[in-house]
């Protein structure tokens, strides 16, 4: 089952939270976007309030589980924006589903596979949470996705961030981590996807290197870099965020 909340009426817009976040995270956005826009927000399977199976998946399996529960919605030629995990989920929705799609973002995130040392780094994270456990896991996680000076203004927002992920289950974590250490590379999927493609970056952001995402401005139909941000933009420089992806769905929704 996916947990989902819907607002708004006009194009379909989805968005997908990251790794340990949840559909919560997307309260602002949504009631701007709704505003224009069906904004739908989902919990990605075994996050929130939605549920997870297996213990172990791969992202296309995620990608044909959204697919399906777009049916039961009846949504048709939505734009899908995902912040980090919910980049390379929306990657792999492009890759099955094609011009069902109208356009894709990436929010901190990239289409590329984990390097070799990045492989290295999520089999240390498994390691350290089987030993550990989620919620300590939690406090050492989110607080350096945000860049340093952001972190003693946004004290709150890390708190609550930190609150959401620790309700997430062991399996659901580890299962996530391997999953994304294995996936595929989908460069070529972002090079040749045919609808509207929105990147924005951090040029601090610890998880996604800068020098990756400028790697992907050639085939975007929109780019944007946010100066002394770190992985979350969304609450790092929420207004400018904000303004790209409007800018981006109304341009996007014109040339479609």
């Amino acid at each position: 089952m996916i947990s989902f909340t819907k607002q708004g009426a006009g194009k379909p817009i989805i968005l997908l939270h990251g790794f340990c976040e949840t559909k919560e995270m997307w309260k602002i956005f949504s009631e701007q976007l709704s505003k224009s826009h069906k904004v739908y927000c989902l919990d990605l399977p075994g996050f929130g309030e939605s549920s997870l199976k297996v213990s172990q998946l791969n992202l296309e399996e995620v990608a044909v589980t959204l697919h399906d529960w777009m049916e039961e919605q009846e949504i048709q030629k939505p734009i899908i924006i995902g912040h980090s995990l919910g980049g390379y989920v929306a990657l792999a929705m492009a890759e099955l589903m094609g011009s069902e799609i109208d356009g894709i973002g990436l929010f901190h995130s990239t289409a590329f596979a984990d390097d070799q040392e990045k492989k290295h780094t999520r089999n240390k994270t498994i390691t350290f949470i089987k030993k550990h456990g989620v919620e300590k896991f939690i406090d050492s996680f989110v607080p350096p996705l945000f860049s340093a000076q952001h972190q003693e203004r946004l004290v709150e927002e890390i708190a609550t961030l930190i609150q959401y992920g620790k309700k997430t289950a062991k399996k659901t974590v580890i299962a996530y981590i391997q999953a994304m250490r294995d996936r595929k590379d989908r460069f070529e999927v972002w090079k040749t996807f045919g609808g509207a493609k929105l990147m924005i970056a951090g040029t601090l952001d610890p998880a996604i290197k800068i020098e990756a995402s400028k790697e992907h401005e050639p085939f975007a139909t929109a780019y944007h870099e946010l100066e002394g941000v770190g992985h979350m933009g969304m609450f790092e420089a929420k207004k400018p965020s904000l303004i790209y992806v409007l800018a981006f769905l109304e341009k996007g929704s014109t040339q479609i």
